[in-house]
């Protein structure tokens, strides 16, 4: 029978005298401490691997290490021995169980979730969007740690082929950062989206697609010819980007609480337009749409469609939502003018024609499209000098669409716009300056 060991305790352990070579204190099943010449106490556990050879554990340093969790860790290590594995592999066991369950999808939602105070709420949930669209369901689900440059190479080209250039960019730029942070956290050691950075494909760069002044008239027959198929609310989405040419998002996310309807005079308050909703430096000023008769009838016709909704074009999947972006697009692709004209051409089309047909000066243009003065006494003498003249501008706007639609229906009359627009609007040269 094997001699019967009596267990260790704190107080064995304390009074422990330091000698001048190493001595064990047993507590039993191969636990024991080491007292050192050095005076420290190191906890060790002597078994055999499942090879037979002989090897021993080291639990650290007492009392760091103290008696109960000495014993804890012994009792986890011979468990190891019993299921025929060596105990000493454990550590290394356990970090490949964590490395694997540590996917690059939990990594980039603990980066995002971090992270996304520092964003717009529209921005950070575009983010997250886009990774769970694109990114994802390519190597989302394998360790953060195995993630290779082909696999993140491969996903972005996929975005590509489908003639995303811009997404693709995005997506890859927040791979990056996702990477970075893992870095940071000790998960990766590199990064392997950075030198994905080169292969991208490059982006041919220019404005925003626009149709000419030329192009109007042929662009309004198109658009009359397509309204019979579109939802009224769509068609009424088109007109008004034309006529008032504010931002899509500045459109599509306006709530009817925004809309007076006693006098129908919209205005678009700070934080929903794009200089205010910078991090730094903010605009802090309100966009009047200064909308003309023609705005103003849209918005009573649509009001009786949707104004049980929260927005003026709610989502056709849940009304407590706004239109989707790409509705416009999508009209303007139906209509044949893909890639020619984009919800941000009407304010393309605006400038140049309120200027050049209709003899506007380009200041009070530029205010009406809601650009930004880095000057702030010329931002604010701005914005109360030309409001007069503004609502005037947006009037003669619409009633010149008008007249180019009229124009444009009558073949027998189509002389260049020019001279056409003086005559139907009463315009002379330099008339908008009063």
């Amino acid at each position: 029978m094997p001699k019967r060991v009596p267990p260790l305790t704190d107080l064995q352990i304390r009074r422990a005298k330091i000698k001048d070579r190493p001595e064990r204190l047993v507590d039993g099943h191969g636990l024991y401490i080491e007292i050192m010449p050095t005076g420290s106490k190191i906890w060790r556990l002597k078994y055999r691997r499942p090879d037979g050879r002989e090897n021993r554990l080291t639990f650290g340093p007492y009392p760091e290490v103290g008696l109960v969790q000495a014993r804890e860790k012994a009792v986890a290590a011979r468990a190891e021995i019993r299921a025929g594995r060596d105990p000493a592999e454990l550590p290394r066991r356990l970090a490949r169980q964590q490395d694997e369950s540590m996917t690059f999808e939990s990594v980039a939602r603990e980066w995002h979730t971090i992270f996304e105070s520092r964003w717009q709420p529209d921005t950070a949930a575009d983010i997250l969007r886009r990774l769970e669209t694109d990114i994802f369901p390519e190597f989302g689900s394998l360790p953060v740690a195995e993630v290779t440059g082909r696999d993140v190479l491969a996903a972005i080209r996929k975005i590509e082929e489908r003639g995303a250039l811009e997404v693709a960019r995005r997506n890859l730029a927040n791979c990056a950062r996702i990477f970075d942070y893992a870095a940071s956290c000790t998960y990766v050691t590199g990064n392997p989206a950075t030198p994905v950075r080169k292969a991208l494909r490059p982006k041919t760069t220019g404005h925003f697609a626009a149709i000419t002044v030329d192009q109007l008239p042929d662009f309004l027959i198109a658009l009359e010819s397509n309204e019979a198929r579109m939802k009224k609310t769509t068609r009424i989405a088109v007109r008004l980007m034309m006529l008032t040419f504010v931002r899509t998002s500045e459109l599509i996310e306006t709530p009817w609480s925004e809309i007076p309807l006693d006098t129908l005079d919209w205005v678009i308050p700070a934080h929903r337009m794009k200089m205010g909703r910078r991090r730094v430096n903010p605009s802090e000023a309100d966009h009047d749409v200064c909308p003309s008769r023609q705005v103003k009838e849209l918005l009573m016709e649509l009001h009786k469609l949707t104004g049980h909704c929260p927005y003026l074009f709610p989502n056709e999947k849940d009304e407590h939502r706004f239109m989707s972006e790409n509705t416009i697009l999508k009209v303007l692709e139906r209509m044949g003018y893909k890639h020619e004209m984009t919800g941000h051409g009407f304010r393309t089309l605006a400038m140049s024609t309120l200027k050049e047909q209709l003899n506007y000066r380009h200041e009070t243009v530029d205010r009406q499209l809601a650009h930004k003065f880095d000057d702030k006494l010329m931002d604010t003498y701005d914005r109360a000098a030309y409001m007069r003249e503004r609502r005037k501008m947006m009037q003669d706007w619409a009633d010149y669409l008008d007249a180019v639609s009229a124009h444009a229906r009558a073949p027998s009359q189509k002389e260049i716009l020019t001279p056409f627009s003086q005559l139907s609007l009463g315009l002379k040269s330099g008339g908008a300056h009063e």
